[in-house]
């Protein structure tokens, strides 16, 4: 009898260790800072501290006493990122992986997308020193695609990981230069990941007759959602009028998908073989996984210089080597799997400044630098990631004093990752990445 370990590869697993494990190329991994596209026009430097931003609802609710009277804002970010690969893969051989046979398959066409995020703000003024706002965000997301044919179909063929966060906050002002502040979010995260199976080599191994590696390719879908909760707490220190200073810390969210679903399509040959074999794999099943969104945190500083020029600056720090592995629970006969991320926490830098051309327009940039918290030795296809640099510019036009348009846009210059990466039927692929991303954001906020 063939031997069942064989056919123990966790493809749940797998297919969640190949989304979680790599990035977008707009920001660090999964992590999404295109949250308003005032920000967005200066890399977000002063995020959590730059006055006349809605934003700071979500991203320092201590600095909604910067804010005049009631607002409401309503935005987009439209991320435009693609992946083209070079490169080739092999089966293993005798002598191990990636030593045998070419993989067959084109590089996948381009694995990007143009996806557009949503954010809404609401914050008013309650009382003489309090405060309360919402929010509707997208701070975790990515998605790439290749051709279901591609050479690296067995490392991941689709990839969509999505968070959407519903946040209502509120802030209390001790005196006029010193505030606090706290949001609480409910975050919910979507999961849609396939990629094909190699059943041709590990049929092959086991000396079947007529089974050849790359000749038995199924396909596998995983699918999975969570809702949980998380805080926001800030606070916003003024040394004058002109000077601000915010500190926050967004908390981690634990999620737990516990309805997740995995299907999979098994040649015939194949499938006959594992129902004596290995009894119990490869058949649709539900599993079960936790998943951490990481904590970060900001120091956030705005300066205004004159009646023109405001200068701001953002450090950030995310931990990202939190998130070191993920435990999956079949509720079929698979064994259950560890996977070991190796991620470092990362730092976000920004720098940026406001010129107030006249009454009603302003022009900004920025300049950032992002780090990612992968290792190249570690990067995986599904989403090739690596530290890149922000240019951004922007402007603001206020045709009266209740309206405000924002538009903010931002060019992303990072090096060509490589790969390197074995699947777990043993099958290598080897190249480069030449990638590419733009941001641009646009925003209504009504004052009343």
């Amino acid at each position: 009898m063939l031997s069942s370990n064989l056919f123990r590869i966790s493809l749940l697993a797998a297919g969640v260790a190949g989304a979680l494990a790599s990035g977008h190329a707009h920001a660090a991994a999964f992590q999404l800072k295109e949250n308003s596209a005032k920000g967005q026009g200066r890399a977000f430097a002063g995020s959590a501290s730059a006055p006349g931003d809605v934003a700071v609802v979500a991203n320092n609710p201590a600095a909604m006493r910067l804010l005049d009277g009631r607002q409401l804002s309503i935005g987009a970010s439209a991320i435009s990122f693609s992946a083209d690969f070079k490169g080739s893969g092999r089966y293993v051989g005798a002598t191990g992986p990636g030593t045998g046979a070419p993989v067959s398959g084109g590089d996948g066409g381009d694995a990007g997308t143009i996806a557009a995020l949503p954010a809404v703000y609401f914050a008013m003024p309650v009382g003489d020193n309090m405060h309360f706002g919402a929010s509707l965000t997208v701070p975790f997301g990515f998605k790439t695609e290749y051709d279901r044919d591609w050479v690296g179909r067995y490392q991941g063929i689709k990839t969509e990981l999505q968070t959407i966060d519903a946040g209502l906050a509120f802030s209390y002002d001790v005196n006029p230069w010193v505030s606090f502040g706290a949001s609480v979010f409910a975050e919910r995260l979507d999961v849609d990941l396939t990629n094909a199976i190699d059943f041709g080599t590990a049929l092959y191994a086991q000396r079947v007759p007529g089974a050849t590696p790359g000749s038995q390719d199924g396909f596998a879908r995983v699918k999975g959602d969570s809702t949980e909760v998380g805080f926001t707490l800030g606070g916003l220190f003024s040394v004058d009028e002109n000077t601000h200073i915010g500190f926050t810390y967004r908390s981690r969210v634990d999620h737990k998908i516990d309805d997740g679903k995995a299907t999979f399509d098994v040649p015939p040959f194949a499938k006959a073989v594992l129902a004596v074999a290995a009894p119990g794999q490869y058949v649709n099943t539900g599993g079960s996984a936790k998943i951490i969104m990481p904590a970060s945190a900001t120091a956030s500083f705005t300066h205004i210089i004159n009646d023109r020029w405001t200068v701001m600056a953002d450090v950030s720090r995310t931990a990202w080597s939190k998130f070191d592995k993920i435990t999956v629970d079949f509720d079929s006969a698979q064994a259950d799997n560890t996977l070991v991320f190796n991620y470092r926490d990362t730092t976000f830098g920004s720098i940026g400044a406001d010129y107030k051309y006249s009454d009603t327009l302003t022009f900004r940039g920025g300049l950032a630098y992002d780090q990612t918290p992968t290792q190249a030795r570690y990067r995986d296809v599904r989403v090739p990631d690596n530290t890149r640099k922000w240019v951004s510019l922007g402007l603001t036009w206020t045709p009266s004093p209740s309206s405000e348009w924002n538009v903010g846009y931002t060019h992303l210059f990072v090096s060509d990752p490589t790969v390197n990466e074995t699947a777990v039927t043993g099958s290598s692929l080897v190249g480069a990445f030449d990638v590419g991303g733009d941001v641009l954001a646009g925003s209504y906020t009504y004052k009343f």
